[in-house]
């Protein structure tokens, strides 16, 4: 048993490592077209694809190297562990991005996001301006959003890989 999780953990540190370096070279990329600010659905949708495909390669190389066999449990741990490292290398992406690459990154975010609420609710008054103002401020601290992240990695990290681990889990028969 003690083998099997020390086999596990050189999966999840160099799946983890993959995943974070690709969604590092994906943010870079982002920056120089500077595309970094939007929210859009693709990119969205871009990162998804990225993640659920190494977890599940990463999960797939582990059940071929263990003689074919992955349960389920395995295969989350898998996935939760290079879920970690790759959000630790995005917080740390994140960090080096709003205070060194562009430092007025978080001051932008804010101005569009004001912008598409001024959009959305033409009729709001001075007040809950403010409000809304505030509430932003308040959540785009480098701890709350290196938390999110982490969070938000976790939680997909999750969801992925309990997917990929029930395609891919195959029992040792007993």
């Amino acid at each position: 048993m003690e083998n099997q999780n020390l086999e596990i953990k050189k999966y999840i540190l160099t799946y983890g490592s993959l995943l974070g370096g690709i969604s590092v070279v994906f943010g870079l990329m982002l920056f120089f077209f500077d595309m970094h600010y939007q929210q859009e659905t693709s990119v969205n949708v871009v990162n998804s694809l990225i993640s659920i495909s190494v977890i599940g390669v990463a999960q797939f190389a582990y059940r071929k190297d263990n003689e074919g066999f992955m349960s389920l449990g395995q295969g989350i741990k898998i996935g939760l562990g290079t879920s970690v490292i790759s959000g630790v290398m995005g917080v740390v992406y994140f960090l080096i991005l709003s205070n060194i690459l562009d430092p007025e990154m978080m001051n932008k975010a804010l101005e569009m996001g004001m912008n598409q609420f001024m959009d959305q609710n033409p009729e709001a008054s001075e007040e809950m301006i403010d409000q809304v103002k505030s509430m932003q401020e308040k959540f785009t601290g480098p701890v709350i959003t290196s938390s999110f992240i982490l969070i938000f990695s976790l939680f997909f990290g999750l969801i992925f890989s309990l997917i990929t681990g029930l395609i891919l889990k195959r029992n040792r028969p007993e």
